[in-house]
């Protein structure tokens, strides 16, 4: 018998950013980046997962601990590869 839910791991970072970016897509209009509108129930359950898994979003140094997990997800500064896989776009 399959397993009817689908799990995901993220790491704190990961967890972290892709929170942040998911509110900034929100924020949008949603219709203009998601044009099929059964995206977006799953699209509001993973942010509302992570916004109840993460009490640091809610952290006065939430803007430093942001940028710091952006950094460590980011490719190296010295990383000539040209590869953006990871980075934010």
């Amino acid at each position: 018998m399959e397993n009817p839910e689908i799990i995901i791991k993220l790491t704190p970072d990961e967890a972290l950013v892709l929170s942040d970016w998911l509110e900034r897509v929100q924020m949008t209009d949603l219709s203009r980046l998601v044009d099929d509108a059964a995206v977006w129930a799953p699209l509001h359950r993973i942010a509302g997962t992570l916004d109840k898994s993460l009490p640091g979003i809610f952290a006065a140094d939430y803007a430093e601990r942001l940028a710091a997990a952006r950094r460590r997800l980011g490719p190296a500064p010295d990383d000539g590869s040209g590869d953006n896989e990871g980075a934010g776009s």
